[in-house]
């Protein structure tokens, strides 16, 4: 086991090495990755420039959800981000080479490649996430704490169950990586948003299917004790580690399921 973590870290060094060793580009890519986070919050502030409150949250607390959601998001895209590249991999016949190695599958395709510029998406969660704790009266404590933690680290889980989802589909699908990522980076969006603005249909895909509104929006409404989803408890934020695992469960189920039915690049 040590072996074989050893290995990983080394390929992953190696990649990350051959990225920071072309510094103009690198740096091109943390400005442009951190552009587009800073794109996103501006969308937010447009939206709150002309109102107090949107889904019974103002602009500080929903800044709070942000934070959370998109650095759990961005941790997660940047560990397993690349699973969606699994199609070329399918289609070149790369992943029948994995096949020929003595690790797991899944975790050949996690460290296939590692993108840095992702950092740049994780600083501009972190830093809205500090503002929002800032802006917020938050009755600081263990309990607090405890689940702010909980909340970012379920919400990594989350996100990264639903890359590796994703890419158990790519198995039985042709060329379906759009009708994939609807779900995962349409997730990621549902997930920063007040989700007592969704309509029914996308309360239940994102609240039990896809649980991304366990990954920032419950957890903080439980944090700041705010009016959530009428008809669920206020202490429905705590069950974040419940739904991590249930999509674990899902994420598992599919990629064992389309792993099973792969028959190679020729099949």
């Amino acid at each position: 086991m040590a072996d074989r973590l050893r290995a990983y870290r080394a390929v992953l060094a190696s990649r990350a090495r051959s990225q920071a060793s072309y510094r103009t580009s690198f740096r091109l890519d943390l400005v442009g990755a951190v552009l587009v986070g800073v794109i996103e919050l501006a969308e937010i502030w447009v939206l709150y420039s002309a109102t107090d409150e949107i889904g019974g949250l103002t602009l500080a607390q929903v800044l709070l959800v942000f934070g959370v959601a998109d650095l759990a998001f961005s941790l997660a895209d940047l560990v397993a981000g690349h699973c969606d590249k699994l199609p070329v991999y399918v289609r070149a016949g790369t992943l029948d080479v994995f096949f020929l190695r003595p690790q797991p599958i899944l975790a050949q395709l996690v460290t296939s490649d590692l993108s840095l510029r992702r950092i740049g998406r994780c600083l501009v969660g972190a830093t809205a996430l500090a503002v929002g704790l800032a802006l917020n009266d938050v009755a600081w404590g263990l309990g607090a704490v405890g689940l702010l933690m909980l909340a970012v680290l379920s919400g990594f889980v989350i996100f990264t169950a639903q890359f590796v989802t994703a890419a158990g589909l790519q198995f039985f699908l042709v060329n379906g990586a759009e009708m994939t990522n609807a779900f995962v980076y349409g997730g990621r969006y549902a997930a920063t948003q007040p989700a007592t603005v969704w309509p029914r249909a996308l309360l239940v895909v994102f609240g039990t299917i896809f649980p991304v509104a366990f990954a920032a929006y419950l957890p903080v409404s439980t944090l700041l004790g705010t009016r959530g989803v009428a008809g669920l408890p206020a202490w429905l934020g705590w069950c974040a580690p419940v739904a991590a695992l249930w999509a674990v469960v899902v994420a598992a189920a599919c990629w064992r399921w389309g792993l099973r039915h792969y028959r190679g690049a020729g099949g």
